[in-house]
């Protein structure tokens, strides 16, 4: 029977490896919680490699596994823990720490909970020999501490009686079918890692993690890298990576998610070292872009960032994507899947650039005659979950999808609405921005944001009760400017029912306080609105003589006609005109 040493190998010696098999052949007393030859040949092989070693009991005193790690580093063996759902494991694990100290660590007593282990061991080495050790064991539910631990014993403590007792007595005590963690369902549970330089990287994780949770992921731990620049190879450093990859054991994560965007050879170092499925922030929002994407131009335009996303990422994805093809008409020299990948993603991204081209006419087209029906436009612009939907709600009695979540909105939406003064405008729901937004994504939403570059108007919709107000303030404006939306903005400070003082929000001009939820503050919005549009729309009725055909046809052109009626007199007309035409046709006016 061939026995397996599992974890990190790397650099030990044919002797050392055939010492960490014969473990195997050690089978300790039912009643005995360790044999001394046991824990003194794990002490002499610690001192020797300097690396932690673990091994796994069953109740039966039969060791189960056998795993080596770095320094502080142990892998968790890819074993079935589960007796039942109200019972301990059935496994026992004990491990060895190089340095002298057995205390246990936060990881070993989360190893401890999650796994449901019978009970966790640190022994303690110093100069290849037994110093210290601590055990510790899950309470039941109805103790107050979750665990109680003992220490520091002896060799001869250690491996006494008492422990296997204790095991017994705290099994059937120690949990209910609704207190036990289920672990063997298909979720994704991730972990988030961040840099951190001034304090500022935790803020980004917090929106990390509220992206997270509207792709369907639970989030189970957040962490940061203080890092001004990210690592190269690794991008949090080995270090912190190899803690992150014993946090994800003993958390049982199976999904890590970066905060910025990583490269083909960061994601595949990662992915080895941590031993789960690594995804970026990008990857992230694009999967989120895919889910929500309901027209056929959206889920283009999804399809294409992810497409430009991956082509630089082919590189370093793995041996997979280096195989020679094969089969009829593919025999000879072959061509590597690798470019066969590359040559089919540069047809599809060619493909769906001149479909969304076509996209770009007919909105040109569009927007060619809301211009000549003089029909101003304003365009809803802001952070992501800033509440644009539920205004479009509110100022046009619409029933656009309206969610607590981020993206929920990717397709423009255009309601017309009627202002106080008579006069139609275009109001337009677009999708909302966020801190490192994707530079491919705003590529392929290049034809829908330029519903924002080209609109008459824009209301800078604002969480007013967002603790990262400012930040999400200046990532909205630096799109806009590199969006080269420059004309008039309304700032609206939406959400203002969850503000103590709105007299300390950042002063702009012009700006209005509103609830789009109650209704607060929307006559004031609307009267700013009609305001401050660049193109100013009046209700006229016109008397125009019959020998006024020049200026019956300059109307027809450049006036939204309301209605018109011949009559004896002449032609009686309700038109809406611009300033400009407004002095030219003054003479004519019957009313205002």
């Amino acid at each position: 029977m061939t026995f397996m040493i599992n974890g990190n190998i790397q650099g030990l010696s044919k002797q050392i490896l055939s010492r960490l098999e014969s473990l195997y052949e050690i089978t300790i007393e039912r009643e005995n919680y360790l044999s001394e030859e046991l824990v003194l040949q794990l002490c002499e092989l610690t001192g020797l490699i300097n690396r932690e070693i673990s091994v796994y009991l069953n109740r039966r005193g039969e060791i189960m596994d056998i795993s080596v790690g770095e320094l502080g580093q142990v892998s968790l063996p890819n074993m079935n823990l589960r007796r039942s759902d109200v019972r301990l494991s059935g496994i026992r694990c004990i491990h060895t720490h190089p340095g002298g100290s057995g205390k246990l660590s936060g990881v070993d007593l989360n190893s401890l909970r999650v796994l449901r282990f019978d009970a966790m061991t640190a022994i303690g080495v110093q100069e290849n020999n037994f110093r210290e050790a601590y055990t510790g064991f899950l309470n039941p539910p109805e103790e107050q501490e979750p665990y109680t631990i003992y220490g520091p014993l002896t060799l001869a403590e250690l491996c006494s009686e008492e422990w296997m007792r204790e095991i017994r007595r705290i099994d059937p005590l120690i949990g209910l079918p609704d207190a036990v963690e289920t672990l063997e369902d298909n979720e994704e549970r991730a972990i988030l890692i961040g840099l951190d330089d001034r304090g500022e990287g935790i803020r980004s994780v917090d929106e990390l993690e509220e992206l997270a949770k509207t792709a369907g992921a639970r989030v189970l731990y957040k962490t940061t890298q203080n890092r001004k620049m990210p690592e190269p190879a690794t991008y949090i450093g080995r270090g912190k990576a190899a803690e992150l990859a014993l946090l994800c054991q003993s958390l049982n994560a199976n999904l890590v998610i970066a905060d910025d965007e990583l490269t083909a050879v960061q994601i595949k170092n990662l992915e080895e070292i941590l031993g789960v499925k690594v995804i970026d922030r990008t990857t992230l929002i694009l999967d989120i872009f895919s889910r929500h994407a309901v027209s056929k131009e959206g889920k283009l335009q999804v399809e294409l960032a992810q497409l430009k996303y991956r082509l630089p990422r082919l590189m370093g994805m793995g041996h997979v994507l280096s195989r020679l093809g094969g089969g009829i008409g593919t025999r000879g020299p072959g061509e590597k899947k690798l470019e066969t990948d590359r040559r089919h993603i540069y047809r599809r991204i060619y493909e769906i650039e001149s479909e969304l081209e076509k996209v770009k006419e007919r909105r040109s087209a569009l927007r060619s005659k809301r211009e000549k029906d003089g029909i101003p436009i304003c365009a809803l612009t802001g952070y992501t979950n800033a509440g644009k939907s539920t205004l479009m709600n509110a100022l046009s009695g619409s029933n656009v999808l309206v969610a607590n979540k981020l993206f929920a909105t990717l397709d423009p939406v255009s309601r017309g609405i009627n202002l106080p003064n008579g006069q139609n405008i275009l109001l337009i729901d677009t999708v909302g921005f966020i801190n490192k937004l994707p530079h491919d994504l705003v590529e392929a939403f290049h034809s829908t944001l330029e519903e924002v570059v080209e609109a008459d108007l824009l209301l800078h919709v604002v969480d007013a009760g967002s603790p990262y107000l400012m930040e999400q303030m200046m990532v909205v404006k630096s799109v806009l400017a590199k969006l080269g939306a420059n004309q008039k903005m309304i700032t609206v400070y939406n959400k203002i029912d969850t503000v103590q003082d709105p007299s300390a929000l950042p002063p702009e001009k012009p700006q209005v306080c509103i609830s789009a939820l109650t209704g607060y503050g929307l006559d004031e919005l609307i009267a700013l609105i009609q305001d401050n549009l660049p193109v100013k729309m009046h209700r006229v009725n016109l008397m125009l003589p019959y020998n006024q055909g020049n200026m019956y046809s300059m109307l027809h052109e450049e006036s939204n006609i309301l209605s018109e009626e011949f009559t004896p007199d002449g032609i009686k007309m309700e038109v809406e005109v611009d300033d400009k035409l407004l002095g030219k046709v003054k003479s004519f006016m019957h009313s205002v």
